[in-house]
């Protein structure tokens, strides 16, 4: 029987892009601002997903953020300056707010860009996807946790949201909105996401993105990929980067395995044996090669974002408490009280954590940690500790061949 891995990419020499384009980096000052602001703006969701951060509840709490303080927060993200950062609109579902469609008219006509992340429930129909649209939103984030109902729902904790979630989808495309889709990783599904790749390829999106657990919320209770299956999955993603625009969540250390791969494939080198992938790696490998995932037209893989907790990247909840992350529930300030610019650039969080020389462990001696630097919501979730080293990682640092390659793609250090 032919080896399924053969003809999948990497396993023969490719051409060679240029270097430079293996990751992005943010064109701002991240001391100055982030690339991404999420706004939690309500718990209320009528879903009860496993894995969920916020621990949704049925009805909205009475000290959320009102439409006057919201639309302060949305004045507070525009004082970063032109090009604001990218303003998402999460919960919770966002469509549990009466003024949803207010507060996305208010983002645009102060000049930013707004997105909505909804929970796939009955209140996703086309009419409100359009209402969205009309009010100035240009993206739409869904989460799709299997390729299947059966798969899906017991995820989500709700029958039927899988169709919703689909036909949303669909609709979305169809208005005009560019569609994100989110699968959250766990033992339970890693090896249906082959499937779910080749239903994101069906069905178009802007961006797949792989979220792996952080243990958080409810989602301490789900089975989490050990670190070498954690490395089989990352390097799944590489791989599917050439028949739909991947990336991942709370995985940095996807920009690491971006920076070998393009390295051994310019060197010829096996990536099977020179990174010791495993069994998952082999299974999901040979489903995606009998879905002819690749197979056919090659696309140009999206270089993984160099974005971090507190490093480009800043969470307000539902009360107006600023996080690093979502999933980094450490209180850095709130936005009643003092301005969210004050607090991304001057408070010690968030200072600290654009520091990598305040990493700890393995992380802090890891030649990749400019460009990585471990999830630091997985390591606060495990540990308690934000500068802890990334327990799902299994690299040891200065174990890859290629330094001298290596180190003329690695930013320079101070």
């Amino acid at each position: 029987m032919p080896d399924p891995m053969a003809t999948w990419p990497g396993r023969q020499n490719q051409r060679r892009p240029d270097s430079s384009r293996v990751l992005r980096h943010q064109h701002q000052d991240v001391g100055d601002k982030p690339f991404i602001v999420i706004w939690e703006c309500t718990r209320a969701c009528p879903l009860a997903c496993l894995h969920c951060r916020a621990e949704a509840v049925p009805d909205r709490d009475p000290f959320e953020l009102d439409t006057a303080a919201a639309q302060d927060l949305m004045r507070q993200v525009a004082a970063f300056g032109h090009p604001a950062p990218l303003f998402v609109i999460t919960g919770g579902d966002p469509f549990q707010r009466p003024d949803l469609f207010e507060l996305i008219a208010y983002g645009k006509g102060i000049g930013l860009n707004v997105a909505v992340s909804p929970s796939g429930t009955p209140t996703l129909t086309a009419d409100r996807l359009q209402a969205a649209h009309d009010a100035g939103a240009t993206a739409l984030s869904l989460s799709l946790d299997g390729s299947t109902a059966a798969l899906h729902d017991g995820f989500r904790g709700v029958d039927g949201v899988f169709g919703w979630t689909l036909d949303a989808w669909d609709a979305a495309r169809r208005i005009g909105l560019r569609v994100q889709i989110n699968s959250t990783v766990t033992r339970d599904n890693v090896d249906d996401l082959p499937n779910v790749v080749q239903l994101v390829r069906e069905h178009g999106a802007m961006l797949w993105s792989a979220f792996f657990l952080v243990p958080t919320g409810r989602g301490r209770v789900l089975a989490a990929l050990t670190p070498a299956e954690t490395e089989d999955v990352l390097n799944f993603v590489y791989d599917v980067g050439l028949a739909i625009p991947a990336k991942t969540t709370e995985a940095h250390h996807f920009r690491r395995v971006a920076l070998q791969r393009r390295i051994l494939e310019e060197a010829g080198d096996d990536h099977v044996a020179v990174l010791g992938l495993g069994p998952l790696y082999a299974r999901l490998t040979a489903r995606a090669a009998e879905l002819g995932l690749d197979q056919g037209q090659r696309r140009v893989r999206r270089p993984p974002l160099d974005v971090n907790a507190g490093r480009g990247f800043v969470f307000i909840s539902h009360t107006g408490s600023v996080h690093p992350s979502g999933f980094l529930p450490m209180d850095a300030g709130n936005v009643r009280r003092t301005p969210l610019v004050d607090i991304y650039r001057t408070s010690e969080l968030f200072t600290g954590l654009r520091d990598p020389d305040r990493l700890g462990g393995k992380c802090g001696r890891c030649e990749f940690r400019t460009v990585c630097g471990g999830s630091r919501s997985r390591a606060y979730g495990v540990t308690g500790d934000p500068y802890a080293e990334e327990p799902s990682c299994t690299y040891v640092p200065g174990t890859f061949p290629h330094q001298d390659r290596l180190a003329a793609m690695l930013p320079a250090t101070a």
